[in-house]
């Protein structure tokens, strides 16, 4: 049962909350592959969102050709019906039975086409940013790795027809890279409780290479593809004080490889971030 929440919950912060389009349909992956893909930016131009989107997706996107357009309500719903367009966008998802009414920041590809409303755009690529309402600082550090991980989802799903919405999930269990033992694991001070809060309180745990750093140093690793660096995307409520879910998940600077996962309810017994049975695990991870 514990396995089975644990393959559900990955399937769910990881390719998608809406649970009807988890994966692409060969077609929607093949008309994706010829389309323009439309970086939507927000309408207030103050957010450091676009600004840092930009240099993101000029550095990290090269799956399709791209533009960046800012739209009104009446000109997306223009543009959304062109089958020749798809749209990298921000939007807000929620687990359906979620007792806690948590609503979650994502980065997804949509594609375009006659569809009657916007929930009927087919969803073929998604990825937790953070919850909803989190200052940017706690994520834009973390964009380019979220644009690799899309486009990395896009490839692996178009080029094996057979993976689906049913079996997807089970794919990205099994492949969880085994090596992270040979990296060095990044992680900030946000990553961490207190009681875990130095390398000497870490290693007592996790006996391999491992650095607190700076959001600025991970996103350098980032930038510069740096094949040796693993480290953290944490989604969770940043401190506020509320009944949450908190998901660790850790990913190559290079690639955006998943090495592990693991989401807990946030509670004085088990804090926001990596926590003693997450660094436990890491140091016994083998392939599943």
């Amino acid at each position: 049962m514990k396995k089975l929440l644990l393959f559900t919950a990955l399937v769910c912060i990881f390719t998608g909350l809406k649970a009807q389009q988890a994966v692409g349909t060969p077609e929607q992956l093949k008309q994706f592959m010829n389309t323009t893909t439309y970086v939507v930016l927000e309408n207030n131009p103050m957010l450091r969102y676009n600004h840092v989107i930009k240099e993101t997706v000029e550095k990290h996107w090269d799956l399709t050709k791209f533009e960046f357009v800012t739209f009104s309500t009446e000109e997306f719903e223009e543009a959304r019906k062109d089958p020749n367009k798809s749209f990298l966008i921000v939007n807000l998802h929620y687990f359906d039975k979620d007792k806690t009414k948590a609503k979650y920041k994502y980065l997804s590809v949509e594609l375009g086409g006659p569809y009657e409303f916007v929930r009927q755009m087919p969803d073929i690529a998604s990825v937790p940013i953070a919850y909803d309402g989190i200052d940017e600082k706690y994520y834009a550090y973390k964009l380019g790795m979220l644009c690799r991980f899309l486009q990395n989802h896009i490839k692996l799903t178009y080029e094996h027809p057979e993976l689906n919405s049913k079996n997807i999930l089970k794919y990205y269990y099994k492949n969880l890279t085994a090596d992270i033992h040979n990296k060095v694991l990044y992680v900030t001070e946000g990553d961490l409780p207190k009681s875990l809060n130095t390398v000497e309180k870490i290693k007592a745990l996790y006996p391999f290479d491992v650095k607190i750093v700076s959001r600025d140093e991970i996103q350098a690793a980032i930038d510069n593809k740096d094949q040796k660096v693993v480290f953290v995307h944490k989604v969770g409520p940043e401190g506020a004080k509320r009944k949450a879910r908190c998901f660790n998940t850790i990913v190559g600077a290079a690639d955006a490889q998943l090495y592990y996962f693991s989401w807990h309810m946030i509670s004085d017994k088990t804090p926001e971030g990596l926590t003693t049975k997450d660094f436990k695990k890491l140091a016994k991870a083998k392939k599943q």
